[in-house]
């Protein structure tokens, strides 16, 4: 049955449409919430990423920083309330590289990184420097450090990660992250918020309704019937779709969308070991090709470009089932209008695998069983700077919870916690200005964008 009425109706019932309605009605006690949502809750984007959290985030400024560390207080606070139902795990983030070169970017990276507000370094150079290094992970989260590690040092890369290959020279370990389960968590923080009165219904959104230039209405469809929930407040939650519903209210939103995908593979050789951390591979990648391959390839100019290094930053850890791995790799991607099935360029399980054979030489022999790898993706919506949009919309009573790009997941909490703030007139932590619509409005950030420069956020 739809309502007639709602105190808050949000459109989406992916992570950040479900992390609203959770904090609205578990921590704000506002039981007439109804989520909208034409799939499955998690389906689109918020069910399909690696799953990983960090605070290691880049400037400018802590925001990001400062924003993470508070979900990721309120995800360990939930993983300890739900007997860790959702799955965290802290094993840390692995950035590698073969090119000893690089020891002083990473050195530097860390200070800068540190310097926001991730914690401690800690450089093991093996040059006399007695700093301990400790990898134990499956200690509880409690005893796990923070901070980052810095290690040039080949008798400890040996000792902890010794099936990196041997060339590995540098390694950057930030520790204050690891991963969890999407479903898992979105399922639990849904369940909660609809035990405390929030509703989900099956529907499309097709207008919202506005009065004197506040929010008096929202027009959804279900089984091709039209409704009408009267409301004074909407939350514009729809992922990759949060620029068209934008429009219904007027409003253009600065966000592009790009596809990205993983695989899924079994390993029961045990190649990639199942105590590892998510490795991130800083290397740029040079696929292995037969010389028939190389040259049916550089015969066409659509293939042409297999032959060349391709980027870098590919990324894997252990998969949540037993031997499985997963594997992220955008080795080229380019903003399109989000559609769906999304559609996964062929080639991806394979290229990925020949990608991961030139780390692990080993990983071949799974090669010619990539038919059968698992493999998915969504798209990130973004902005240009990869910061999101959560606050008010210039439309009274109307919001916005959108572009959270590849960390919708890992700060599902800390938004929810956020734009309830907002539209409950909660007080706003630092960070709320810097996700603000509101900030492209300021010269000085306009300022700042055409100089924008964020590395090592993957």
């Amino acid at each position: 049955m739809i309502p007639t009425r709602a105190d808050v109706v949000i459109c989406g019932a992916g992570i950040a449409g479900i992390a609203t309605a959770y904090y609205l009605t578990v921590h704000h006690g506002i039981r007439d919430v109804v989520l909208i949502e034409n799939e499955r809750p998690m389906t689109l984007t918020s069910a399909k990423p690696i799953e990983g959290y960090r605070n290691w985030w880049p400037g400018p400024g802590d925001a990001m920083v400062r924003f993470m560390n508070r979900s990721i207080d309120l995800l360990e606070g939930l993983a300890t309330d739900t007997n860790n139902l959702i799955g965290l795990s802290r094993r840390g983030y692995l950035f590698a590289t073969t090119d000893a070169s690089r020891r002083s970017e990473f050195q530097q990276v860390a200070a800068e990184f540190s310097a926001l507000g991730v914690g401690d370094v800690r450089e093991h150079l093996g040059n006399g420097t007695t700093t301990p290094y400790t990898y134990t992970p499956d200690a509880p989260i409690s005893q796990q450090p923070g901070g980052v590690d810095v290690i040039a040092n080949r008798a400890l890369i040996e000792q902890h990660f010794g099936y990196l290959p041997a060339a590995t020279r540098v390694l950057l370990h930030a520790r204050r992250c690891g991963w969890f389960g999407a479903n898992r968590t979105g399922m639990y923080l849904l369940e909660q918020a609809q035990q405390h009165g929030a509703t989900l219904l099956r529907g499309t959104v097709a207008g919202v309704q506005v009065e004197q230039g506040r929010v008096a209405g929202v027009h959804l469809v279900q089984d091709e019937t039209p409704h009408t929930i009267k409301t004074a407040t909407f939350v514009n939650a729809a992922g990759p779709y949060v620029q068209d519903v934008g429009r219904m209210l007027g409003v253009e939103l600065p966000v592009y969308t790009e596809p990205h995908f993983k695989i899924a593979f079994r390993d029961p050789a045990g190649i990639i070991p199942r105590h590892a951390p998510l490795i991130i591979w800083m290397d740029t990648i040079r696929l292995h090709w037969t010389d028939a391959e190389r040259a049916q390839l550089a015969a066409a100019h659509d293939t042409r470009w297999l032959l060349d290094d391709l980027p870098a930053e590919m990324h894997w850890r252990p998969g949540n089932e037993p031997q499985s791995v997963i594997v992220a790799w955008t080795y080229r991607t380019a903003p399109m209008r989000a559609t769906f099935p999304l559609t996964i360029e062929p080639r991806y399980p394979e290229l990925v695998m020949r990608a991961m054979t030139s780390v692990f030489p080993d990983l071949a022999q799974y090669i010619a069983t990539t038919p059968a790898l698992e493999y998915d993706g969504g798209y990130y919506t973004r902005t240009q700077e990869n910061r999101p949009l959560v606050g008010p919309l210039p439309i009274d009573g109307a919001y916005v919870i959108g572009a959270l790009s590849g960390f919708g997941l890992m700060g599902c909490v800390g938004l929810g916690e956020l734009i309830t703030a907002h539209i409950t007139g909660g007080a706003l932590p630092p960070y709320a200005a810097a996700f603000d619509l509101r900030r492209y409005a300021a010269p000085d950030y306009q300022r700042l964008l055409t100089n924008w420069h964020a590395t090592w956020q993957l």
